[in-house]
C-alpha cells in the first residue's frame, strides 16, 4: 500500500485512539483534578478544578465532532496535508494524554495539549469546510 493511501486509515486510527483516551480521562479525571490542588483544599476549589477539567474535555469532544464530520463527509479525507497534520497531532495527543493519565499531570497541561493537538487540526478542518462548501473548491 503506498504511503499516501495509508494516510486515511492511519488518520482514522489515531483519531479514534485520541477519542478513546479522552473518554477514559472523563471517567478517571479525579486523580488529575487532585494533582491540580494544593495538599489542603476546600470542596469549592475541587469543584472549580473539576468543572475546568470537564469544560476542557467537552471542548475536545466538540473539536472531535468537527474533525470527524469533515473526515467522514469526504471534505478532508484525501487531503494529504490535513491528513499528515491530523495524524501527527492526534498521535502526539494520544502519547501525551497517556502520560497525563498515568503520571497525574496538572490540569493546566491539558489546555496545552488541547490547543496544539485538537484545536489546530479542527481549525484547519473548518478552513477546508469553508473552502469546499463556501468557495466551491474541490475537496483535494
Amino acid at each position: 500500500m503506498p504511503v499516501v493511501n495509508s494516510l486515511v486509515p492511519s488518520r482514522f486510527l489515531t483519531l479514534v485512539a485520541h477519542l478513546v483516551i479522552v473518554i477514559t480521562i472523563f471517567w478517571s479525571r479525579e486523580n488529575n483534578v487532585l494533582a491540580c490542588l494544593p495538599p489542603t483544599y476546600t470542596m469549592e476549589e475541587y469543584s472549580s478544578r473539576d468543572t475546568e477539567m470537564v469544560v476542557a474535555l467537552s471542548v475536545t469532544l466538540g473539536l472531535f465532532a468537527v474533525e470527524l464530520a469533515g473526515f467522514l463527509s469526504g471534505v478532508s479525507m484525501f487531503n494529504n496535508t490535513q491528513s499528515l497534520l491530523s495524524l501527527s497531532a492526534h498521535c502526539s495527543a494520544s502519547v501525551c494524554l497517556s502520560f497525563f493519565v498515568f503520571q497525574k499531570w496538572e490540569c493546566v497541561t491539558y489546555w496545552y495539549i488541547l490547543g496544539f493537538c485538537s484545536a489546530l487540526p479542527a481549525c484547519i478542518e473548518v478552513i477546508l469546510f469553508i473552502a469546499v462548501f463556501g468557495l466551491k473548491k474541490k475537496p483535494l
